[in-house]
C-alpha cells in the first residue's frame, strides 16, 4: 500500500433527489433553512453549506435521495491503486465526468458514492 497517497474531504456534497421530491427539497434549503444560494453555476442548484457546497440534483429513475461525497487526493493514480487493493468498487459509469477533470467515481462498502479527484480540482 502506498504511504505517499493522501486523502482529504472535498468541498462538494451532492444530493441526488427523485423528481417528485426535488422542488420541496430545494425549498427546504432555500426557504425553510435559509441557506445562501451559490451563484454563477448555470442551472445547477447549490447552497453554501458551511465550508462546503451542497448541490441538489434532480435524478430520474431513483426512488429516494442519495448523498454523494467528494474526496480530494494528492495523486489520483496512486489513490486508484490503493482503493483497488482494498477491494473498493470503482464505478465510473455512474455519471460522466468532464474529460479535463482528473477524477473517478467509487462506491464505498455501504454504497455511498464518492468522487475522488485531484487536490485543487473540483467539479
Amino acid at each position: 500500500m502506498s504511504a505517499d497517497v493522501k486523502f482529504s474531504g472535498g468541498r462538494n456534497i451532492a444530493m441526488k433527489v427523485p423528481p417528485h421530491q426535488y422542488e420541496a427539497t430545494v425549498k427546504f434549503y432555500s426557504d425553510v433553512v435559509g441557506l445562501k444560494p451559490l451563484e454563477g453555476f448555470g442551472n445547477a442548484v447549490g447552497f453554501e453549506f458551511g465550508a462546503n457546497h451542497l448541490w441538489i440534483d434532480r435524478v430520474t429513475g431513483i426512488s429516494q435521495a442519495e448523498i454523494w461525497l467528494e474526496l480530494a487526493t494528492n495523486d489520483t493514480a496512486k489513490a486508484a491503486e490503493r482503493l483497488a487493493a482494498a477491494g473498493v468498487a470503482r464505478c465510473d459509469e455512474i455519471e460522466k465526468l468532464p474529460e479535463q477533470l482528473d477524477a473517478f467515481w467509487i462506491s464505498h462498502p455501504s454504497q455511498i458514492v464518492h468522487l475522488v479527484c485531484q487536490e485543487g480540482q473540483s467539479w
